[in-house]
């Protein structure tokens, strides 16, 4: 078992290159305000982990886990190693992290998700993404990967069962609206008009087919720290701070081919039977039965057809039938079990190495009441689904109140 003590999360509307700052300042800002909320002292970290995805390709930046020690010297010295796995690079950073708690090697061990962007034009940017898929082998005639392989995906989706698209509109709705009362999301200020969230040509044009702009999800700078810690050191903790923890119960993590073509010859009763997989993995080793027994979830949503597919994924619908629970309120504010409170990647942003982490910090905080007004009411148990690439690696939590 092993708990989160503390978090941060930066600012995801913030251009820190626009300020004269880049990665590091960002890396360092996220340490210091986890370690507060944490009210850990540098001194007990005894192990670090760094999710990023593009650091090289973006800033021309790698040796990320040095980097922690390079703006935070009081952590100098301590044992620091960087993971990258697309967009659930943090992800990943925690799944080590935990795996070297749960081994007795540390007590106390301190995640950081990190990805800047806005340093360079959307258009490069967009082209160094590419890299989290099959490089010039993925046979897709498109100018924009990402938008059309998901726009593919929501395409085979059509296929087999029908889908109208008012109902990809409406997820996107929803997760903006939600941004709009979370004061770290990078959309949170954002006006749309009637038409933004219809297929109207102008007002939400098409990217790529099967993908429409507001069906996008925002990838902007951003960071999220965790501090995790052992049963031991986090009942001290708790016995010398006053505060709750929230403990991570239980955890998936399945992987598939870089092609995306390839993942869909693979199909079967669900359309990507590792990702239900991981899931199923996540409830087990969770000692819980399913989606019933969980009060809300943080899922991947880098598109609305993301969403869309971790719907039925997660069981609240049959396969295939996702837009049940967008048509009677399920995923909603006070649903059977709302879905991206915080905004998603869509709402909130998409600072894609330090997703992973900023789920599970939304997570934690909805299990301890500390949500403010994306509180989910009552929430006890919260899960997450985080997804790198077109679904090459996915990765699940469940995150419970101590």
């Amino acid at each position: 078992m092993t708990y989160i003590l503390g978090s941060s999360q930066s600012d995801f509307a913030r251009a820190w290159s626009r300020e004269g700052l880049d990665l590091s300042d960002m890396i360092r800002a996220s340490v210091l305000d986890a370690l507060e909320d944490a009210q850990v002292d540098a001194g007990q970290i005894a192990s670090i982990h760094v999710g990023n995805a593009f650091g090289e390709m973006q800033r021309g930046q790698a040796h990320l886990g040095a980097m922690v020690a390079q703006v935070v010297p009081e952590l100098w010295g301590v044992p620091a190693m960087r993971h990258e796995g697309a967009c659930a690079s943090s992800s990943l950073a925690v799944l080590t992290a935990m795996a070297e708690i749960e081994a007795g090697r540390y007590d106390c061990v301190l995640v950081v998700g990190a990805e800047e962007f806005k340093n360079t034009k959307g258009d490069v940017a967009s082209v160094n993404q590419n890299a989290a898929g099959w490089l010039g082998r993925e046979d897709i005639d498109c100018k924009f990967l990402w938008p059309a392989v998901f726009g593919l995906a929501a395409q085979e989706y059509d296929r087999r069962y029908g889908l109208d698209r008012k109902y990809l509109n409406r997820i996107a709705e929803l997760n903006y609206a939600n941004a709009r009362k979370n004061p770290l999301a990078q959309t949170r200020g954002w006006e749309f008009t009637d038409l933004s969230f219809t297929d109207d040509d102008f007002a939400n044009p098409v990217i790529e087919p099967g993908t429409r702009r507001q069906d996008c999800g925002q990838i902007t700078d951003g960071a999220a720290s965790l501090v995790l810690a052992s049963p031991a050191f986090a009942a001290e903790w708790s016995r010398r701070t006053g505060k709750r923890a929230a403990k991570i119960a239980g955890w998936g993590h399945h992987n598939a081919g870089l092609r995306f073509r390839d993942k869909l010859e693979r199909s079967g009763a669900y359309v990507f039977p590792h990702v239900r997989q991981t899931i199923e993995d996540a409830w087990k080793r969770a000692g819980i039965g399913g989606i019933e027994a969980v009060s809300g979830v943080e899922t991947h949503d880098c598109f609305t057809t993301t969403e869309y597919i971790a719907i039925d994924h997660l069981g609240l619908t049959a396969p295939g039938q996702s837009w049940q629970a967008v048509e009677d309120g399920t995923i909603e504010h006070g649903g059977r079990c709302p879905v991206n409170m915080s905004g998603g990647l869509i709402g909130c942003g998409h600072p894609v190495g330090a997703t992973g982490t900023r789920m599970l910090r939304d997570a934690a905080r909805q299990v301890l009441g500390q949500a403010g007004d994306l509180q989910i009411e009552g929430a006890q148990r919260m899960q997450t689904l985080n997804i790198g690439g077109s679904f090459g690696t996915v990765v699940s939590f469940v995150v419970e109140a101590q």
